[in-house]
């Protein structure tokens, strides 16, 4: 090959490349993982502003009120859905129990390749929505929010950072990965507002404090 047409050759394919890294092709999982895309920055804080602001309670509250992990197809429940739908090469038994894959948590960078290792984080706890409205839900609706697989609400993560998060919420905690958290406040203003939740002022500065560097 004539060295005018190698030398072009090799530059297409460095501009190929880099496109294909810009991308973020070569660069690992996206950030993003699986979890349903959130509303822009602009719609978040939009939705935000109109949410209403009232101090929470928790009087009441029990896990057992809110059905999670809920049969959505064939034998498999929520908690091995969203393992597939997160995970990259999983094979799972004829139970639906995943014996095999690799899951990237974009909450710390983590990846792991046992389903044990992961857990599946509600976005949005199910105490903080109960504090935030949900106690007055019916059982039913409370059933859809923990296994809503369409809002950007359920998510495959390291299991010892979805425990650490526990029932807070961004005004005490957020994602270790910095690069994840615009994503993750989008996604929780989203799925508040589509559930009709409140926000006491604390979160709320929190959120405005995130969205505005979104």
């Amino acid at each position: 090959m004539p060295k005018f047409y190698a030398r072009r050759r090799l530059g297409f394919l460095a501009a190929f490349t880099g496109l294909i890294a810009s991308a973020g092709l070569l660069n690992g999982p996206a950030a993003s993982a699986a979890l349903p895309t959130p509303v822009s920055a602009a719609t978040a804080r939009t939705y935000l502003a109109s949410l209403t602001v009232k101090t929470e309670s928790r009087t009441g509250y029990d896990r057992d009120l809110f059905p999670h992990w809920i049969t959505q197809s064939g034998s498999c429940n929520t908690r091995e859905t969203v393992l597939k739908r997160d995970g990259s090469g999983v094979v799972t038994d004829s139970s639906c129990a995943a014996t095999k894959g690799s899951w990237y948590s974009p909450y710390d960078g983590a990846t792991w390749s046992a389903s044990g290792d992961v857990d599946i984080d509600h976005l949005v706890p199910l105490a903080e929505a109960w504090d935030s409205g949900a106690g007055s839900w019916t059982t039913s609706r409370r059933q859809s929010f923990a296994n809503d697989l369409t809002r950007p609400q359920l998510l495959a993560v390291t299991d010892n950072v979805n425990q650490s998060k526990g029932d807070q919420d961004p005004a005490t905690w957020m994602p270790s990965r910095s690069a994840y958290r615009c994503t993750y406040v989008r996604a929780w203003v989203q799925v508040k507002y589509y559930y009709d939740l409140s926000v006491d002022s604390a979160e709320k500065s929190a959120l405005q404090g995130y969205l505005a560097n979104c």
